[in-house]
């Protein structure tokens, strides 16, 4: 096709955060120009003093292929004809001080496999798509009215080829969704598979917003797994990390030798925890390149969902800091205003541009109104997990059954506020690493009781109101913690203990997918009713469940 610089419009609506389809602007785009084949390049670096393409087609040289300034809004770019999909290139920045960077795409959306950095041009659009009906069902179902259990995967670590490599993509796609089809799962969580550098991350410290990680594949493998997916009536949800990024010299920190993406504040652009930045939300372009990334993933991979990780991290000021290590607000409170707003604004443009999907947040505090809709004064996300029903119900687990009846408010007391929110049930990988020990481990007791809880966890599980979720290897009950370095445990199914708790889960599912009664009130208060939960003697709660027609 044809391809001229930016327009004023695309720049106009990018600097309001505004533009939903950026990233068909800016970043590597394969076009022709006056006849000629080549690739449109365009990166966002206001405070830049110049820049340039350099990559394997000019030997890296920076100021071979300069780049123009658009007017006041610091988009940059140029024409490079001769070259196409394949090419490597990363943008050498000029810094305002004289300084010489060499920065990857912001917006690529391929990259080199890990420890190399380059992005790569790329061609959208060869894969043919054959979910159109599932996408048509999806706008109209009425998800709050369906059941709806998640497996949860790490695609690195759930299980390796017989050489001892990781499954690509599409060895996922014909391996994982028989196993989540028989399982009776609804949908497939994938921990962040957004480009990452560090494998041990686990995805959550992201460099390519816009970039399926290499490790596993080409974008249409991503696609073809996705695909195949919606042809077995699975839904995939996707883990994005909008909260911080990593400092990694070649990526977004200090992009053009300013502060571009995260705050110049360390009070408000640094995560002490994790040693990662904080986003500028803030920023029109910034809110901008977040949104697009959500969108992108969407529309470009046809996504069912994401889960934003992180969000209390990015609604308080105060987050994991001590007094007079944060800046208040306007107003003098800890809110983080610009955050709330970004969250807003993201759940709007995702339910608005394709709806059916669903965004969940891993809120981990008692914010009110996260799934209250963005209009009635709520952050407008669909589901929120819900980490105090984790926490309490695990703990009450990890208790010798003899004092189990001191702390029976752990199953009671989370009835009080099931109904504030829609809430997702996690038993998540958050609770099976750093120490923790895996989910069978926690029970109390022998073995045998150990099984016998674990069963009765997922039975809870199950029959408790709410959306569901499940880490892999604990349905199976993988006594080893979990490591994102090696395989499960599948060995220990050919134990009939550990596969007597995986046909647990199994038949749990089908019937939490065939029993309206279940799934269809697990959102209301109309759908949940105590027949005794003061039985503290006998550890016992009973309750029947009902509702949804």
């Amino acid at each position: 096709m044809e391809s001229a610089d930016p327009s004023d419009f695309d720049l106009h609506l990018f600097s309001e955060g505004r533009h939903w389809h950026i990233y068909n602007v800016l970043g590597a785009h394969p076009c022709r120009r006056a006849g000629e084949e080549g690739v449109r390049f365009a990166v966002w670096a206001p405070e830049a003093r110049g820049v340039s393409v350099a990559g394997d087609f000019n030997d890296w040289q920076a100021g071979e292929h300069p780049m123009t300034c658009h007017g006041g809004y610091g988009v940059w770019s140029c024409f490079v004809p001769g070259i196409g999909p394949g090419s490597l290139y990363k943008f050498a920045i000029t810094t305002a001080s004289g300084e010489q960077l060499l920065k990857t795409d912001p917006y690529g959306q391929l990259f080199e496999l890990r420890p190399a950095t380059a992005a790569v041009v790329t061609c959208r659009g060869g894969y043919e798509w054959t979910d159109g009906d599932w996408l048509v069902q999806r706008a109209h179902r009425n998800w709050q009215a369906s059941p709806l259990s998640v497996y949860e995967v790490h695609a690195a670590s759930w299980r390796h080829h017989g050489s001892g490599r990781w499954l690509n993509y599409r060895e996922l796609a014909d391996q994982l969704i028989p196993y989540v089809v028989e399982m009776g799962f609804t949908h497939i969580e994938l921990l962040p598979v957004t480009e990452h550098p560090l494998d041990e991350s686990w995805g959550y410290q992201t460099t390519g917003y816009y970039a399926p990680t290499r490790r596993f594949g080409e974008p249409d493998d991503l696609r073809y797994l996705v695909d195949q997916c919606h042809e077995h009536g699975i839904g995939v949800i996707l883990d994005w990390v909008p909260g911080h990024f990593p400092n990694d010299h070649h990526a977004l920190a200090r992009f053009d030798g300013s502060a571009l993406y995260e705050h110049e504040d360390p009070r408000k652009g640094q995560h002490q925890d994790w040693g990662t930045l904080i986003y500028n939300y803030g920023r029109n372009e910034v809110r901008n390149f977040l949104i697009g990334s959500a969108l992108f993933w969407l529309d470009t991979f046809h996504i069912d969902g994401l889960r934003v990780d992180a969000v209390a991290s990015m609604l308080y000021l105060n987050y994991s800091r001590k007094d007079g290590e944060w800046e208040p607000n306007i107003y003098g409170g800890c809110e983080n205003l610009e955050a709330i707003n970004f969250l807003r604004e993201l759940n709007q443009a995702c339910h608005s541009r394709f709806p059916g999907v669903l965004v969940c947040a891993e809120e981990s505090t008692s914010w009110p109104g996260v799934t209250r809709s963005a209009e009635t004064g709520g952050l407008g996300f669909d589901l929120k997990w819900n980490m105090g029903w984790m926490h309490d119900t695990l703990d009450y687990l990890q208790q010798d059954p003899v004092y189990r009846q001191y702390h029976h408010d752990k199953l009671t007391f989370g009835l009080l506020y099931a109904f504030s929110e829609r809430f997702l049930l996690p038993l998540s990988h958050d609770e099976v690493v750093h120490g923790k020990g895996s989910l069978i481990n926690k029970m109390a007791g022998d073995e045998w009781q150990q099984r016998a809880s674990l069963r009765l966890l997922f039975s809870y599980l199950f029959t408790y109101p709410g959306a569901k979720l499940v880490f892999m290897g604990g349905e199976f009950g993988q006594r080893r913690e979990w490591s994102e370095s090696r395989e499960l445990d599948w060995h220990l199914l050919s134990s009939p203990g550990h596969d007597g708790i995986r046909r647990a889960v199994q038949d749990l599912n089908g019937i939490y997918r065939h029993r309206v009664s279940l799934y269809g009130g697990g959102f209301s208060q109309e759908g949940f009713e105590w027949i005794d939960c003061h039985d503290s003697s006998q550890s016992v709660v009973s309750f029947l469940r009902g509702g949804g027609g």
